[in-house]
């Protein structure tokens, strides 16, 4: 198995065989000083960055490539990515990298209550990427990953960012309503034809 397939393709390799292409539109602009990223040097973000290496956890700040992850991580938060760091599919607006998933770890539920009591989070993210490959699109990891916080901290409030569970959602909201989150969000995706629109 080659390294990129190990690690997920990204970027232009990742995006290549989709049909629709996004060219630039010329040279890129300078960015105003207000709107460049600074580099973490916060001890609060070595820290996070520790805690979720030692818990083996991805978060969408890292694997999605987020310019606020300095800010985040040095405040002692994350939005965790469960199921992995390879998606599934290759969404071009999307960093996160392309690829044949690894199996499910049965101890990630585990390992993010710990790491979401260690940080003592009131209010937790959990995301994931698409699993297609998996019977119930991972609904069943999302609700173990709900029921390990809220007994590990039954005080934290738990919004979840679904993924659209390709044609499985009757199953996947049948099985979420056995650990019910406080908040159920979903990202609304659009066709290619308005991708300019929306951009």
């Amino acid at each position: 198995m080659t390294t990129s397939r190990k690690l997920g393709q990204r970027g232009l390799d990742k995006v290549s065989r989709i049909p629709v292409k996004v060219e630039p539109a010329g040279a890129a602009l300078r960015k105003p000083d207000w709107l460049r990223v600074r580099l973490p040097a916060s001890p609060n973000f070595q820290r996070v960055k520790t805690l979720l290496r030692e818990h083996a956890l991805h978060t969408v700040c890292e694997e999605a490539s987020c310019p606020n992850i300095g800010e985040c991580f040095s405040k002692g938060t994350a939005t965790f990515m469960i199921m992995g760091h390879k998606c599934t599919r290759r969404c071009p607006f999307c960093d996160v990298a392309h690829g044949s998933p690894d199996p499910l770890d049965q101890t990630e539920p585990a390992h993010l209550a710990d790491a979401v009591a260690t940080l003592g989070l009131k209010y937790v993210v959990i995301t994931s990427v698409d699993r297609d490959d998996l019977p119930d699109r991972g609904a069943g990891h999302f609700a173990a990953c709900i029921r390990a916080v809220r007994e590990r901290s039954p005080a934290t409030t738990v919004e979840v960012l679904v993924p659209d569970f390709r044609h499985r959602i009757d199953v996947a909201l049948e099985i979420l309503a056995s650990a019910p989150p406080d908040v159920f969000n979903h990202n609304i995706e659009t066709v290619p034809r308005l991708y300019a629109a929306a951009r």
